[in-house]
């Protein structure tokens, strides 16, 4: 395409021009105001010679009409999967596919949108800056998105980054109906054992307000409450924090007859579940070496209230030092023993022997107190094989090993049992790699048989039990048979894991999750799920995952270590997955725990509507147009591109300059003979 013009390149500077210019205006006017004979042909002379200093030359260019760019957003989300929207878009698609291809000189560029990497909803828009990154603005004739109207990233019309329409074309149905669940008090942590409050409330879309609504409060997948709501007001509901870490609390609404889809029916939110100082009795029975070990490891953690009571003075030691010279302290028995029993955590009886201090209904609150979720640990040395031993007393009926009556008296070193291997408190610890195990010797054990209901974990001389485990009902009970295990603490030939091995037992004892023998274990890595069972026997069951969109898998687990089995998968939706394993369940979040996308899932034009407005663009709704895509017309000029069944595009005259030609009017022969010819002209005239 050719195109030609004039331009100008003056041979002397612009303000000569100018005051040469107007000096020649003044010469050409005196003698047409006088109407002196010949004044027009003097002023076209002098119009020449200004013309000449102004050194017009006459330019083609040989320019290329380059297209205009209309891109077309197809919103693929999730919320874009409910009803029949996707099969909306992928007519739509196609049609303008086909008439967007009939309009000359456009460039159509097709864009898909799977919603943001990071779970933060539909990001129509940063799709359609990527798509016309490359486009100059003036080059863009419009967009034209397909979506349910549900988009999170839209931007005010003066950050667009060009003039053009953007047109919306709203997949779905008018009057659509869905029910969700708004969290409206989510605390981040609580304290175990008390309770936080949750509030929350159902918003019902499509169906008038006021509706009884029943709701179910899970924690951690089980139920812990139920209740019947009015749809669209607020309500709260106390929860109990039961364990340390997180602590998921969901809330579920029953379903809504006719909605669109049940996902949004339930949110979930994370407490952490932060501990108070645990409290721990540790009650010596007599000064010894090992003592020491018992103290320091309670002590060394910020987390526990340690008292400790040595029993230095039984009541039959009688040497006649009068009162007022004693250092020693009452032990507040009754205190301890009856009134605030159930205010401790654990209680730790280390070489402790019937000495006559503690009363045998002392020894009854003690059984009752592990039954009814507390927990004991006997270190036990070699008194727990006499007479006096503690085992003589109502605790025979807790502990998990009846003693012998016989002490080993020699060197062995500890070895993890078969099932130790498989416990959550001995598995793994540092130095059992190897055989036999890279620890130091201890020299002796307390002989002892195994009742039913007990676990030996570590064993000593002979293959004897040495450390055993066991369950009263809601308690837990340890036992360890050797009084030598600051032997490791002190380092003696090489030392052991001592502090991995009590802080572990400690921890079973009071009952920390992650240390349970029987437990399903759902976390994710990157974007994998790890499903991990944990289990005290040989084979589990397939374990069964459930995806936040409600899709549910089999997964067979395969053995990992002793005691746990392992499966992965590929974690590819945000929100709250479940795992379910016989009567275990786990639940871990990926992302968001509730996902932007399924917040609001029916369709609309309203979020889209004002930027379509400032555009000059519409919203059209495919389900009242009655074909697949509206009309598409090719807009020269005007500020409205859009009506009921048709929509448009600002078409632009953009090009490039592929050759230029320049023809100066005054330079050389053709300003000689232009400038000779006025003059010859002028002296004709004023020669008449």
């Amino acid at each position: 395409m050719m195109q030609y013009g004039l331009t100008f390149e003056p041979l002397v500077a612009l303000p000569i021009l100018i005051a040469a210019a107007a000096v020649a205006v003044i010469v050409a006017l005196l003698p047409l105001i006088a109407r002196a004979r010949g004044a027009i042909v003097r002023a076209l002379a002098l119009l020449l010679g200004v013309l000449a200093l102004a050194n017009p030359s006459l330019t083609r260019e040989d320019r290329e009409p380059l297209p205009v760019v209309a891109a077309v957003v197809i919103d693929r989300s999730a919320s874009q999967r409910f009803g029949d929207r996707t099969q909306a878009a992928d007519a739509a698609r196609t049609a303008l596919t086909e008439r967007l291809g009939r309009i000359p000189g456009l460039e159509v560029r097709m864009v898909e949108s799977e919603g943001d990497s990071e779970g933060d909803g539909t990001r129509l828009f940063a799709a359609l800056g990527a798509a016309l990154s490359d486009v100059p603005p003036d080059r863009v004739a419009g967009a034209i998105m397909v979506t349910d109207g549900r988009v999170h990233d839209v931007p005010a019309p003066s950050q667009l980054g060009f003039n053009a329409p953007v047109h919306a074309l709203i997949t779905g149905r008018a009057g659509e109906r869905d029910r969700r669940v708004v969290l409206t008090a989510t605390p981040r942590f609580g304290i175990v054992g008390q309770r936080q409050v949750v509030g929350y409330r159902v918003a019902d879309e499509g169906v008038p307000a006021g509706a009884r609504v029943p709701i179910v409060i899970r924690r951690d997948g089980t139920v812990v409450a139920r209740a019947t709501v009015i749809a669209g007001t607020d309500t709260e509901v106390p929860v109990e924090i039961t364990h340390a870490g997180p602590n998921i609390v969901e809330v579920e609404a029953a379903p809504l007859e006719g909605e669109l889809t049940p996902l949004n029916n339930r949110a979930a939110l994370t407490i952490e579940g932060v501990r108070e100082k645990l409290r721990v009795l540790l009650v010596s029975g007599e000064p010894h070496t090992g003592e020491r070990t018992w103290r320091n490891l309670l002590k060394s953690d910020a987390n526990v209230d340690l008292v400790h009571f040595t029993i230095l003075r039984p009541p039959e030691k009688q040497d006649g030092t009068p009162i007022n010279e004693l250092s020693l302290i009452a032990f507040p028995t009754r205190e301890l023993f009856q009134q605030k029993i159930r205010d401790f955590n654990l209680i730790i009886f280390d070489r402790y022997t019937q000495q006559g201090v503690l009363p045998l209904i002392y020894f009854d609150n003690i059984v009752r107190y592990v039954r009814d979720g507390g927990a004991i640990l006997v270190a036990a040395g070699p008194e727990y094989a006499g007479h006096s031993s503690i085992f003589r007393s109502p605790l025979e009926a807790i502990l998990p090993a009846q003693p012998s009556g016989n002490v080993t008296e020699r060197s062995y070193r500890a070895s993890i049992t078969e099932l130790g291997k498989r416990h959550p408190v001995t598995r793994g610890l540092p130095g059992s790699e190897s055989e036999p195990p890279q620890w130091s010797n201890w020299f002796r054990a307390v002989d002892a048989r195994v009742d039913t209901g007990g676990t030996a974990v570590l064993s000593g001389p002979d293959e004897a039990p040495l450390l055993v485990l066991g369950r009263q009902n809601e308690g837990r009970v340890a036992l360890l048979l050797s009084d030598h295990i600051w032997l490791w603490a002190r380092g003696f030939q090489g030392g052991g894991p001592h502090l991995d091995l009590l802080r572990k037992l400690s921890h079973w004892l009071m009952k920390e999750p992650d240390l349970e023998e029987e437990r399903l274990v759902l976390r994710a890595e990157g974007r994998e799920l790890v499903v991990e069972r944990r289990t005290m026997g040989e084979t589990v069951p397939a374990a069964t995952v459930t995806a936040p969109s409600g899709t549910a898998r089999n997964l067979t687990l395969e053995a990992a270590e002793p005691g746990i089995f392992r499966a992965r998968l590929e974690a590819n939706e945000f929100g709250l997955w479940r795992a379910a394993n016989g009567d275990l369940t786990a639940l871990v979040n990926v992302g968001p725990i509730n996902p932007r996308e399924y917040a609001e899932v029916t369709s609309t034009g309203e979020v889209l509507a004002p930027l379509a407005s400032a555009t000059g663009a519409g919203v059209i709704r495919l389900a009242d147009l009655g074909q697949p895509a509206p009309r598409v017309v090719a807009v020269r000029s005007g500020e409205r591109f859009s009506g009921p069944d048709w929509m448009g595009l600002r078409m632009r005259d953009a090009s490039i300059v592929r050759g230029i030609g320049l023809f100066p009017l005054f330079a050389g022969l053709s300003g000689l003979l232009i400038l000779m010819a006025g003059i010859a002209f002028a002296w004709a005239r004023e020669g008449r």
